[in-house]
């Protein structure tokens, strides 16, 4: 009997197409399998079902081997070399493995040439089993390619198979995943009235994407249907929500989720505590976040960079530098690397306190140890430099962003316009505004709000008429039209030409 072709087979229009990255140093495919075909007289499709049996037995050992052959290209990562042992087999019309073809089809990395190879094994008649399709699936989902993994979905039942729960988690995972929730539970009503029962990783994954979107009422209500339905909800569950309201500041709500969760005796992990500790430190309470910490150390739990960091980022911002830097160092002490996110909790709770020479060194140490200091990171020391109106230093490290070939903003240059105006030294300013322009850094509302603000300090326009303007200004040469136009003096006309044009 000829199976169905595949419907949706024109996602790919040509044959698998791979590229070896190393030289194959095994046996060529087409020797190997010239070698069997000719070693033993190859019969003609269908082939005996005794040779399953037989395979260890003297007589035709090619099914075993070719087998073998394809799956040993797999395991080695040469996936064109397999998919070529499987053509060639066909050729001489040798009986097609689908275990090995099913092991190749989970392990093509991209989801349109494993799609391309499932076609190929079709044309060849053979019947795909559900777990190919749920591989597919994944793959696309894997990408972000809902479309089409939603078309492998629905190609299941005309070849006579019911999708499991697998096939559908799997794509309400994917759904979720890229925000589309209206499909995801749309696909749990289907799933429900197909007969296949949701289970707690459908459930998990639903009340997950509900508190990424903040809509933790529901996921409360979705929490409760699953208990209902007497089904156990696992760490996993259990922490998604302890996460979710946790970042949403209902510390009080996730700490009993907790006990509820130590009640029915499911373990936390170094995950739950760290959403804890996350929780009790966006609200400012590091006291209780470092309860958290000490009764997960008795639980067996060695704190890692996130807890850390969290704690950094807790103290800094409750302006505690002292409990911060001792957490640093007894990061250092227990051997637990800092990484970026710490370095810049540390960076911004140093600059808020006015510490800049502090901030910076901690920056240059953060360089030193082969972290890479963003814009951000550099901005937040710029910004307390010019603050504390060392507007000097701050170029400075402008200067060095250049040299490292960082992509410069015009957040940096607003900062530092900002410290010059507040100096009053507009020709500067003015000297910096066409700096950005000769870089390619196109001046935003705020640049030039800062520079007429700056006019106004120095009074060399008049503030009554300039207000009517502010917020107006979106080019270079309405801004300098606009200074022209609200000069207070006489005098000053020509030392304001002279200091916007220059």
């Amino acid at each position: 009997m000829v199976h169905p072709t595949f419907a949706t087979r024109p996602l790919l229009t040509s044959p698998c197409h791979f590229s070896s990255s190393a030289a194959v140093s095994d046996p060529q495919p087409h020797l190997l399998l010239a070698s069997l075909s000719h070693a033993v007289a190859a019969p003609r499709l269908p082939p005996p079902p005794v040779y399953r049996h037989r395979c260890l037995l003297p007589g035709p050992l090619y099914p075993c081997l070719l087998e073998s052959i394809m799956a040993a290209y797999v395991d080695a990562g040469f996936f064109p070399d397999a998919i070529q042992c499987f053509r060639l087999a066909r050729q001489r019309q040798m009986v097609l493995p689908l275990s090995a073809c099913s092991l190749l089809l989970r392990r093509i990395p991209v989801a349109a040439d494993a799609w391309a190879f499932f076609s190929e094994i079709i044309d060849a008649r053979l019947q795909p089993k559900i777990y190919d399709f749920n591989a597919l699936i994944h793959g696309f989902c894997k990408e972000g390619k809902l479309k089409h993994a939603h078309q492998v979905f629905e190609e299941i039942a005309s070849h006579r198979l019911q999708p499991t729960a697998v096939s559908f988690n799997t794509l309400i995972n994917g759904y979720c995943k890229v925000g589309n929730f209206d499909a995801a539970f749309e696909l749990k009503y289907t799933m429900e009235k197909a007969g296949i029962a949701a289970d707690v990783f459908t459930y998990t994954v639903l009340i997950r994407a509900l508190c990424v979107v903040r809509r933790l009422e529901d996921a409360d209500h979705l929490f409760q249907e699953m208990c209902n339905k007497e089904l156990s909800p696992n760490k996993f569950t259990y922490t998604t929500l302890i996460d979710g309201h946790c970042k949403e500041g209902k510390v009080a709500v996730g700490l009993e989720i907790y006990k509820n969760m130590l009640r029915k005796g499911v373990e936390p992990d170094l995950i739950t505590f760290n959403a804890l500790v996350n929780g009790y430190c966006k609200r400012g309470d590091t006291k209780e976040a470092v309860k958290i910490v000490k009764e997960m150390m008795t639980r067996g739990f060695k704190a890692d960079k996130v807890t850390y960091t969290t704690l950094i980022d807790g103290f800094c911002k409750g302006g505690d530098l002292q409990m911060a830097l001792e957490t640093k160092w007894k990061m250092v002490a227990e051997g637990v690397e800092l990484d970026e996110f710490t370095y810049t909790a540390l960076i911004s709770g140093l600059a808020r306190e006015g510490l800049v020479m502090e901030a910076e060194r901690t920056l240059h140490e953060m360089i030193n140890v082969g972290l890479e200091a963003g814009e951000a990171t550099y901005n937040i020391v710029i910004d307390a430099m010019c603050k504390k109106g060392d507007v000097r230093s701050g170029f400075k490290l402008l200067r060095e962003m250049q040299r490292k070939g960082l992509n410069i903003g015009v957040i940096t240059y607003n900062i530092i316009m900002n410290g010059l105006c507040k100096l009053g030294q507009m020709k500067n300013a003015n000297m910096l505004l066409n700096a950005m322009l000769n870089v390619g850094v196109v001046p935003d509302d705020v640049t030039y709000n800062t520079l007429l603000n700056g006019h106004c300090k120095r009074g060399e326009v008049d503030h009554t008429k300039l207000s009517c303007e502010m917020g107006m200004v979106s080019d270079f040469a309405t801004y300098t039209s606009v200074v022209k136009s609200c000069l207070r003096r006489p005098n000053a006309n020509k030392y304001q030409e002279k200091d916007v044009d220059s």
